[in-house]
């Protein structure tokens, strides 16, 4: 079942936000080094987390969350950029007890619908192009993304 946000779900939204980025945190430590890594993630246990509680706080109606079994199974954040008529789907996560049931579809499916509704012409999402990311790019080509542009980001130390 896919509903709006409610108060009471930022915990659980929370914690499965931070447990999903993970692998990605640790990829990105092993891509940039501790020092660096440190300055971009200070705290990667609970930022991707905090991330969450943010959009919460300034938009919980552009949060969708799946219920399974009377639990919590993930979520999908969103913006509108009116101006663009660009829907953009953000920060989004399966609980890993949840995985390979088709419940990240049912989002991305429930925030595009949404912004077809809201008068959106297109829909975005970004991802990395590195193998921790490479779960999350079958999933959105899955649900239909098919235009994109690959960029790169460097780094060097002063």
């Amino acid at each position: 079942m896919i509903r709006a946000y409610r108060e009471g779900d930022l915990p659980i939204l929370m914690e499965i936000a931070d447990r999903a980025w993970r692998e990605i945190y640790q990829m990105f430590n092993e891509a940039y080094g501790d020092e660096l890594f440190a300055i971009i993630v200070p705290d990667p246990e609970n930022s991707k987390g905090e991330q969450i509680r943010s959009h919460v706080q300034s938009h919980p109606d552009w949060i969708f969350v799946c219920e399974e079994e009377g639990e919590i199974a993930g979520f999908v954040t969103f913006r509108l950029r009116e101006e663009q008529k660009i829907g953009e789907i953000g920060n989004n996560a399966v609980h890993p007890d949840w995985r390979q049931k088709g419940i990240a579809q049912q989002l991305y499916a429930a925030a595009l619908q949404h912004f077809r509704d809201q008068g959106m012409r297109f829909a975005r999402v970004q991802t990395g192009m590195d193998g921790a990311h490479a779960p999350a790019r079958r999933a959105y080509e899955r649900a239909g993304f098919d235009i994109h542009h690959e960029d790169i980001t460097y780094h060097m130390k002063l």
